[in-house]
């Protein structure tokens, strides 16, 4: 849109099929969007209006909430959704607080996608083998891209609280400082959106997929939350003598009650699940525990002002409203029905059954189809129209012979 039009105040409608869209392009059928196809209101958040700093020529993207024409919110809108789940803990004086950890990998570009992805071309013209997890140095060879990074976060206003070289082959994470979970799902989507065009600027292929190299540790967007309580401020999950809270285990509960219900809708792609049936510290559960990263659910070791619960489900590829609006929405139910968490675990341990989650596309979306649960929480629109795009994404995978079923199979008998 032009800047004239923009500023004059113009009103941007946008199909409602548009927010059923595949990620290869198509629709499912028009039913779960409305068999008009009419249009919504892009309404621009007014704190979310930002100046491009990477681009050349003079550009800003504007974050919008999508309503209907009525003036309500569309059910399909997953920032709507968020929306509408904090509003569910302000009925109760309630305020959540997010943070998210983001992993990614930074790659050469891969124009042929039958080949892995490799890792750049340093400033010391060699490629990272593996072996500069969280160290000091790692990322020196490709400082010109990081300096640039820093540069925009800090012209967007995204707050950084710590970067570090991950476990993977250029692999790296960032933790977004603590706050309001919108804001976080916004910074959480500016941040990779700067991180695809800086890469794009410097040569360079920046992947957000879950699970990008075999053998290598996938890339996970970790949601930390905490409730504070809206008149006083203080974190509900600790009382005053700094012990946790029956909210606190409430809130557990109804993570572990929702979990395995919601795992499509944190693991959204068939590659989610390679990262997480293949765990280096990615664990495809529903038990928690106190600084166990075993665990799906960890509560980090803190101060009792810091009581938290991280959910390590999610990767790097999940849709950050969606995913935040699901953890939390899983948590307050969790409240509001008083619902009691399993014992916790600690060092080694087998998963109980009732405390395992699906483990590929398939699976989980055929439980989100059972789901009552979701369809209170989410409504029947959005769950049934989640449900009809990622069926088409997943069929379009089985459309497809992978390289290892030519390797291993094409010489059985």
């Amino acid at each position: 849109m032009t800047a004239e039009g923009f500023l004059e105040g113009r009103r941007l409608q946008l199909a409602r099929g548009v927010l059923l869209q595949c990620i290869m392009g198509g629709y499912p059928p028009a039913r779960f969007y409305g068999s008009d196809d009419g249009d919504l209101a892009l309404l621009a958040d007014p704190a979310q209006i930002h100046r491009l700093p990477w681009s050349d020529e003079p550009r800003a993207l504007a974050i919008c909430d999508a309503d209907e024409l009525t003036g309500e919110s569309s059910n399909l809108s997953t920032r709507g959704q968020l929306k509408k789940v904090i509003s569910r803990y302000a009925a109760h004086g309630l305020a959540p607080v997010v943070a998210t950890e983001l992993e990614f990998f930074v790659f050469a570009p891969n124009p042929d996608p039958t080949q892995p992805f490799r890792p750049p071309v340093g400033l010391d013209g060699r490629r990272e083998d593996g072996q500069s997890a969280f160290s000091v140095s790692s990322n020196n060879g490709l400082r010109p891209f990081f300096n640039e990074v820093y540069k925009c976060m800090a012209a967007l206003g995204l707050p950084r609280d710590t970067f570090m070289h991950e476990m993977g082959v250029s692999q790296f994470e960032i933790n977004l400082l603590h706050g309001d979970p919108l804001l976080l799902a916004d910074q959480t989507f500016l941040f990779k959106h700067l991180l695809k065009e800086v890469a794009l600027k410097h040569g360079l292929t920046v992947v957000c997929m879950a699970k990008p190299l075999a053998h290598t540790p996938g890339s996970s967007m970790h949601i930390h939350q905490s409730l504070v309580d809206i008149a006083s401020g203080k974190n509900v999950f600790s009382d005053e003598r700094g012990e946790p809270t029956a909210m606190f285990r409430h809130f557990i509960g109804g993570q572990q009650a929702g979990m395995a219900d919601f795992t499509a809708l944190f693991a959204p792609n068939v590659n989610s699940y390679q990262r997480l049936c293949h765990p280096f510290a990615s664990p495809n559960n529903a038990c928690w525990s106190h600084d166990n990263r075993a665990a799906g659910l960890r509560i980090p070791a803190s101060s009792a002002a810091a009581r938290r619960v991280e959910n390590r489900l999610p990767g790097a590829d999940a849709n950050p409203y969606l995913a935040i609006a699901a953890s939390l929405a899983a948590g307050l139910h969790g409240i509001e029905q008083q619902l009691e968490p399993s014992a916790a675990i600690q060092g080694e341990f087998t998963v109980p059954d009732n405390l395992a989650l699906p483990c590929t596309l398939h699976a989980a979306l055929e439980r989100l189809k059972r789901s009552q649960l979701a369809r209170e929480l989410f409504g029947a629109e959005f769950i049934e129209g989640y449900i009809a795009s990622k069926t088409m994404e997943l069929t379009s995978f089985f459309d497809e012979i992978t390289p290892w079923e030519r390797r291993v199979l094409a010489a059985q008998a």
